[in-house]
C-alpha cells in the first residue's frame, strides 16, 4: 500500500520560502502569480492491507514525527 501525505503551513503562518518563489516568479516574468505556499509531499511504502488501520498507523507517524502540527496542516491519502 501507498501512503501519500501532503505537509503544509497553517493559514496564518509565515512562509518565507514560498514568498521567495514568488518574487523569484515575478522577477522572471510571471506577473500573475499574486502568492505561493511552498509544503512538502511524502510518500510512504506501508505494509498490510487494512487501508484504515494503515492510515490510523501514518496518522501517528505524522504527529508524533513528520509534521509539526503547530504550525503545520497535513493530509493523508491511502492507495
Amino acid at each position: 500500500m501507498k501512503a501519500r501525505i501532503h505537509i503544509m503551513l497553517k493559514d496564518g503562518v509565515l512562509d518565507p520560502q514560498g514568498e521567495a518563489v514568488r518574487h523569484a516568479l515575478g522577477a522572471l516574468g510571471f506577473s500573475g502569480v499574486t502568492g505561493v505556499r511552498q509544503g512538502k509531499v511524502l510518500e510512504l511504502d506501508v505494509v498490510g492491507s487494512d487501508k484504515d488501520a494503515a492510515e490510523m498507523s501514518v496518522k501517528t507517524m505524522c504527529d508524533r514525527l513528520l509534521a509539526n502540527t503547530v504550525i503545520e496542516k497535513y493530509t493523508i491519502e491511502i492507495s
